[in-house]
C-alpha cells in the first residue's frame, strides 16, 4: 500500500467526518482491504481450500467515541444514515449498508457478554466510511466494511481482540445478522492479508500459510463486468444447499466424511454414483476438482511455473461455468475475450459469480493491449463498459 493511497483515504473520511458531525478532533482512522481470490471458488463453505490475497484498495472508517450509547453510521457513498442505541442493535432492511457494521457491533457485544471482558466499554461512537472497493463487484466490499468496523470499535473500546477472532465474528455478523450464508474466506483474507503474499487457507480447520506471489514480468488485472450483483439475492444459498445434499448422499457411503473439502478426487470417483441428481453431482464434481486445483496452483507457484498456474485459472472458470453454473453471460464473455489476448496466460471469474469481477494474469508488456482489446470486445458483445484495476497485494486490516 502506498502512503499516498492511505493519505487520500484518511483525508476523505476525516473531511467527511467533519461535514457530518461538525468536528474531527479525536478522530481515529482504520483501514481494511478488499480481496481477490486467485483460485478456489465456492470451496470455502464446503470446508475446502482457497487461495485469496488482500488488495491495496479497501474501506476507510473515521471513528470517534461517544458516551451516550449511540452509534451513528454515515457513508460518503451510500445515502442511508443510521443511528442505533447500543441496547437496540437490530437488523432493519431499510438500514441497507449499515446492517454490516451493525452486525459487527452486535457480535462484539455478544463477545463481551460471553467473555465478561470490558463491561461498559461500548459507550457509543460516530463512524464515517469511505471506500474504493467497487461495491457489488465481488471483491468483498462487505467483508472490508466488517473488518474495518470490528478493528475500530474493539480498539475504541480499549480491547485487544486478536485479528483471527475479529475475522470469525465478522463472518458471524454476515451469517447471522445480514443473513448471507458466506464462508470465512473473505473475512480471513481481509483481516489476515500480507503484502506481496497470497494465503492458502483450509476453511474448515483455518490452517493457513502465506505463499509469496512471485509473478515478475506479469501483472494481476481485475476486470469488473459492471453488472451489479447482490449476494444475498443471488443463488448463493441455493448452491450451498445443493452441496449439503451432495455431502449427505456421500456420507451414506463414507460416514466419517465431515465436509466435501475432505473428499479427494480418487474417493469422489469411487463414490460418485451415490448421487443420483445430476445437478447435485455437478456441484460436488466442481468442489472436489477445484480443491485439487488449489493444491496444484500452490505447487506450480512454488516451482515458478506461471504457465501451469494460469492454465489452472482457466480450468477453474470453465468448471464454474459448466458444473457450478455461477458465471453468466457477462463473466463468460469477459473470459472468452481475455483468452483471445496474447500475453494473458490465465483468467477466471472471482467471487460468488452472477456478475462481479474476473481476475487475469497478464504479461507486463501486454497490459495496455489487454485493457484496450478486452474493453472493446466486451462492450461490443454486452453493451457494458468494464473497469480495469491493475492490482498489488497488500496488508490486512490496520489502524492508519
Amino acid at each position: 500500500m502506498s502512503g499516498e493511497q492511505h493519505i487520500q483515504g484518511q483525508n476523505e473520511v476525516t473531511q467527511g467526518f467533519e461535514r457530518f458531525f461538525g468536528k474531527s478532533d479525536g478522530v481515529r482512522v482504520f483501514f481494511a482491504p478488499g480481496r481477490v481470490n486467485l483460485i478456489g471458488e465456492h470451496t470455502d463453505y464446503n470446508g475446502g481450500y482457497v487461495f485469496p490475497a488482500a488488495l491495496t484498495f479497501g474501506t476507510y472508517v473515521a471513528v470517534a467515541p461517544r458516551q451516550d450509547g449511540q452509534y451513528r453510521f454515515r457513508s460518503l457513498q451510500f445515502e442511508a444514515q443510521v443511528d442505533t442505541p447500543v441496547d437496540q442493535v437490530e437488523y432493519r432492511k431499510e438500514d441497507d449498508w449499515a446492517n454490516y457494521p451493525k452486525g459487527v457491533l452486535a457480535q462484539l457485544l455478544e463477545l463481551q457478554r460471553t467473555s465478561g471482558d470490558g463491561q461498559g466499554a461500548y459507550t457509543g461512537a460516530d463512524l464515517v466510511y469511505w471506500g474504493n472497493v467497487p461495491n457489488g463487484a465481488g471483491l468483498s466490499s462487505s467483508a472490508s466494511i466488517e473488518l474495518a468496523t470490528a478493528l475500530a470499535l474493539s480498539t475504541l473500546a480499549g480491547l485487544k481482540v486478536p485479528m483471527l477472532e475479529l475475522v470469525k465474528l465478522s463472518q458471524r455478523a454476515e451469517n447471522r445478522f445480514v443473513g448471507v450464508n458466506c464462508g470465512i474466506m473473505d473475512q480471513f483474507a481481509v483481516g489476515m492479508g500480507r503484502q506481496g503474499q497470497a494465503m492458502m487457507l483450509k476453511c474448515d480447520t483455518l490452517d493457513y500459510n502465506y505463499v509469496p506471489l512471485d509473478i515478475d514480468g506479469y501483472k494481476l488485472i481485475i476486470t469488473n463486468t459492471n453488472k451489479r450483483r447482490g449476494l444475498a439475492d443471488s443463488k448463493y444459498n441455493e448452491r450451498r444447499s445443493q452441496c449439503e445434499a451432495g455431502l449427505a448422499g456421500i456420507q451414506e457411503r463414507l460416514p466419517g466424511l465431515s465436509s466435501l473439502g475432505e473428499l479427494s478426487v480418487q474417493e469422489w470417483e469411487r463414490v460418485k454414483d451415490a448421487i443420483t441428481d445430476p445437478v447435485v453431482a455437478n456441484r460436488v464434481e466442481h468442489v472436489v476438482r477445484e480443491d485439487d486445483r488449489v493444491l496444484r496452483a500452490k505447487s506450480s507457484l512454488d516451482a515458478g511455473d506461471l504457465a501451469t498456474f494460469g492454465e489452472l485459472m482457466n480450468q477453474s472458470h470453465e468448471s464454474l461455468r459448466d458444473l457450478y453454473e455461477v458465471t453468466g453471460f457477462e463473466l463468460d464473455t469477459l473470459y472468452a475475450v481475455a483468452r483471445e489476448v496474447d500475453g494473458c496466460i490465465g483468467t477466471r471469474m472471482t467471487g460468488a459469480g452472477f456478475g462481479g469481477c474476473n481476475v487475469s494474469l497478464v504479461r507486463e508488456d501486454a497490459v495496455d493491449a489487454f485493457r484496450q482489446t478486452v474493453g472493446e470486445r466486451y462492450t461490443a458483445r454486452t453493451g457494458l463498459v468494464p473497469s480495469f484495476y491493475v492490482c498489488d497485494i497488500g496488508d490486512g486490516a490496520i489502524e492508519i
